[in-house]
């Protein structure tokens, strides 16, 4: 197509030029003539030759030479009736002029193409006038120019002409022949309908693909994004075009996205998501860009933690029932050796125990997921040596959360700052006999139309200015753990459940997540006991979203 439409290009110019010199070259011939005629007309060695005996003798000299000076084929001077006085061929002279001369005649100079000795051609014919008779018309002369040699002359422009268009040609075809064979390298052999039906099988794929992906250029800019990587990373409005660094997103996330090198199942958070980040550079002899995919983690995340804590739940119920066979057999053998006395007072001690917690939980917290919740951890938390107690002035009702609360998010939130107080106050070998127990208290009261959680420690506490770095992915007291999570993110599947070390690099990162998801507020600073103490203010209403 691009080849016959050069052709036809070219072809269309050829005609028009051919067509344009062809005119100019009998307007540029009737000029000429007409200048050569008027001249002879004007000269006054015309009007003299013309009053003499024999006019040939005096002007055909002059009209030979004339003739080859001024580039005309014929100058012919003559009598008023047509008798030719001058003629390039010899024979001609003295007969008839062929051609019309009566506007000539008339004072009138006229160009006429016509038919005479020398074939046709292009003629004028200008009066000669005497001015010492009054003006009157003493000869005629004709000039003019034959049709076959304008037509000489048009060839060899139209030969230039061709050459020229066959040249154009030729370069137009190479140049087409080079633009295309490197249009099909780029898309590797595809036709325009082959692009056309992979572009909407492109577009369609992005759209119903409910993982995220992110295409950056070589200068970090979004080149392209579907609709799930708007959605996992709250993005709105125009974004392609726009730099990954000013894109609001945090700052660790923002990091892998720009990295230049690959990543593989790395963890990141947003405001309200657990995000799986992989990534791959994009190469053409140079680096292009990256293609990200992102994958939303939250739930399974959520699950991980739940079953963390269902896990932790049977250790405790198994660590338990052990106890309680301990405990029975104890009452067991105290009856076969006679104390049933002291088998009694045994066995109510450890009843009255275990009702204590279990009625100063139900009764201060009425609400069932949070008691459940409590009950469980106070069992985690004796398994590991710590006591877990209920504040006096912890109350909550029944029905008191609102629907838009979440239990889940209730879950995360108590779970794992309970889970973080019972590790950092759990005895170690350098516990001595003269340390305060270890113990966790717990406050959850609703006040002033908001839910209060506290969950304070009397471990080591956090150090002086990490109150913000304790929020951040992969934070923990244990030792070594953020290699650990980063060590695990990197090999863990999206399919796999987060080990320990992972959940606790990212529980205190989903705390923050769940409160600002609910429109609450979380802080952190040192409890009276001397351990860190986390605040957690939710609203009781409708659920914002932030």
């Amino acid at each position: 197509m691009q080849v016959v439409l050069v052709a036809v290009v070219v072809a269309g110019c050829v005609v028009f030029a051919y067509v344009s010199a062809d005119r100019q070259a009998a307007a540029t011939a009737r000029r000429q003539v007409t200048a050569a005629a008027c001249a002879v007309a004007d000269s006054p060695a015309v009007v003299a030759a013309a009053r003499s005996a024999d006019p040939t003798a005096a002007l055909q000299p002059y009209a030979s030479r004339l003739e080859r000076d001024a580039g005309v084929n014929f100058v012919v001077v003559m009598a008023p009736d047509g008798t030719r006085w001058t003629h390039p061929e010899p024979s001609a002279v003295g007969a008839k002029y062929l051609g019309h001369t009566g506007p000539a005649l008339r004072g009138e100079v006229f160009a006429e193409t016509y038919r005479g000795v020398l074939g046709p051609s292009v003629r004028v014919v200008a009066p000669v006038r005497d001015p010492a008779q009054g003006g009157r018309i003493i000869a005629l002369v004709s000039s003019g120019i034959t049709v076959e040699t304008i037509s000489a002359e048009l060839r060899d422009q139209v030969l230039a002409l061709v050459a020229v268009a066959a040249a154009a040609l030729v370069l137009g075809g190479a140049g087409t022949y080079v633009i295309n064979a490197r249009l099909r390298r780029h898309t590797h052999g595809m036709n325009a309908a082959e692009l056309s039906r992979m572009h909407d099988y492109h577009h369609a794929a992005l759209h119903a693909v409910r993982e995220g992906l992110l295409m950056l250029d070589g200068r970090r800019r979004v080149a392209l994004i579907n609709d799930g990587g708007r959605e996992l990373l709250g993005l709105s409005g125009e974004v392609v075009g726009r730099s990954v660094a000013g894109l609001g997103l945090p700052e660790a996330l923002t990091e892998a996205l720009a990295a230049p090198g690959p990543r593989v199942d790395e963890l990141h958070l947003t405001a309200e998501r657990v995000l799986v980040v992989n990534s791959a550079p994009v190469w053409g002899g140079e680096h292009r860009g990256s293609v990200i995919t992102l994958r939303d983690h939250t739930e399974l995340q959520s699950l991980s933690g739940e079953l963390d804590s269902v896990r932790g739940f049977a250790e405790a119920l198994r660590s338990q029932a052990h106890e309680a066979a301990n405990r029975l057999h104890t009452v067991v053998s105290l009856i076969e050796l006679g104390r049933a006395e002291e088998a009694v007072e045994f066995a109510t001690a450890e009843l009255e125990l275990a009702q204590a917690l279990t009625d100063q939980v139900v009764g201060a917290v009425a609400e069932p997921v949070l008691a459940a919740l409590l009950l469980g951890k106070a069992a985690q938390a004796n398994e590991h040596g710590v006591e877990l107690t209920l504040t006096p002035d912890s109350r909550i009702d029944d029905g008191l959360l609102p629907p838009g609360l979440p239990a889940r998010d209730l879950v995360t939130v108590l779970g794992n700052l309970v889970d973080n107080a019972i590790d950092a106050a759990a005895p170690t070998q350098e516990h001595g006999a003269a340390d305060p127990p270890p113990q966790v208290r717990v406050t959850a009261r609703a006040v002033a139309g908001e839910l209060l959680l506290c969950v304070a420690d009397n471990g080591p506490g956090v150090a002086d200015g990490a109150a913000e770095e304790v929020f951040r992915r992969g934070w923990s007291t244990k030792p070594n753990n953020l290699s650990t999570l980063n060590a695990t993110a990197a090999t863990a599947t999206a399919a796999g459940a987060a080990t320990a070390g992972a959940a606790r690099g990212l529980g205190l990162a989903l705390v923050q997540q769940a409160v600002r998801r609910n429109g609450g507020t979380i802080t952190l600073d040192r409890a009276p006991e001397g351990g860190a103490r986390f605040t957690v203010r939710l609203p009781l209403h409708a659920r914002v979203t932030v």
